[in-house]
């Protein structure tokens, strides 16, 4: 969402992570990545078990063919995994919200390369 960032507000959002990670982490992964955007911590993992964002074991994580390609696009693109999180086997899922109550938008990943197409995250904002 980093890169997309400007998209995304242009289209009247905001971008709001929720990590895995303690303060301490979030905080230095926010300078160290250069995120524009605010990154709260999830330690208890409520707010993933409110929104039923899926876990994998460790194999799944490692070894899920459908993760390979993503995996070495991330490698070739210069991403690396600089510390995990408290939950590493836990996947992502990304959500637009209101205004209000109402959730425009869900994609809950299925495996660790599997992410929302931002086309789609774009159309689900408000006009």
């Amino acid at each position: 969402m980093r890169e997309h960032y400007g998209e995304i507000t242009a289209a009247g959002g905001e971008v709001v992570a929720v990590g895995t990670g303690d303060q301490r982490y979030a905080k230095a992964f926010v300078a160290e990545e250069q995120v524009p955007f605010p990154v709260l911590v999830d330690d208890g993992a409520a707010a993933a078990t409110a929104a039923s964002v899926r876990k994998v074991n460790f194999l799944q994580l490692l070894f899920d063919p459908r993760s390979m390609p993503g995996a070495v696009h991330a490698w070739r693109s210069g991403f690396r995994i600089k510390k995990s999180g408290a939950r590493v086997t836990q996947l992502g899922a990304t959500f637009v919200l209101g205004p209000g109550p109402t959730v425009r938008y869900s994609h809950v990943d299925a495996h660790s390369a599997d992410h929302a197409p931002l086309t789609e995250v774009l159309a689900a904002l408000p006009a």
